[in-house]
């Protein structure tokens, strides 16, 4: 539908609104027409449904990897205590068969430098299994106290001895390198008494 103005008696076809906005658009901006085929939808979900089935898959196999790895993991370490309960105890068993002999023979005999000879003997192979674990003994005895080595069952009074020093041990303390497995425990000086009036 066209209309007709006449400016300086040229005639200039107009054209509606409507059809000067539609007739700008692109050809893909169009509606389409009926019958168009749509966008194949249902292979996009197909896809989508195959990389989902595949990373399920992916996870599922990195779970059971991470749990035998668990599971491994959990067994070397089981196998390493029990080598190095092996490795500890196994000077230690000889040391006790030595001990059971001393004993029997300390029944049946009234030969007491023997039996102490046997007993200094185990002593010194006591000394050495600690020495190849690396353990060290240690006195505290005219020591200062320290609460880091020390373990203070006691408190005396002494003239002799200075206030915080260790007057003597009830046992010796141990050291795995520095360390420490066992404190010594001990008696400490609490320095001279109070003099009592006369």
């Amino acid at each position: 539908m066209e209309f007709d103005q006449v400016y300086d008696g040229n005639e200039i076809p107009v054209r509606p609104p409507a059809e000067d906005a539609l007739a700008g658009m692109d050809e893909h901006m169009k509606p389409a027409e009926p019958g168009t085929p749509e966008p194949p939808v249902e292979d996009e979900l197909t896809k989508l449904r195959a990389e989902n089935t595949e990373l399920q898959d992916k996870y599922l196999r990195s779970q059971a990897d991470y749990q035998n790895y668990r599971k491994r993991m959990s067994k070397d370490m089981a196998a390493m205590r029990n080598f190095a309960v092996i490795e500890t105890v196994t000077p230690f068993i000889q040391l006790f068969d030595n001990f059971s002999m001393a004993v029997q023979a300390a029944q049946k005999s009234d030969n007491l430098d023997a039996i102490v000879k046997g007993l200094s003997m185990i002593g010194d192979q006591y000394k050495k299994a600690l020495e190849e674990l690396n353990i060290t003994k240690f006195d505290a005895v005219n020591a200062k106290f320290d609460h880091n080595l020390h373990e203070a069952v006691a408190s005396e009074n002494s003239s002799t001895v200075p206030e915080g020093v260790v007057i003597r041990q009830w046992n010796c303390g141990y050291k795995l390198g520095d360390q420490l497995l066992r404190p010594a425990r001990v008696v400490v000086s609490a320095g001279p008494g109070e003099k009592k009036e006369q």
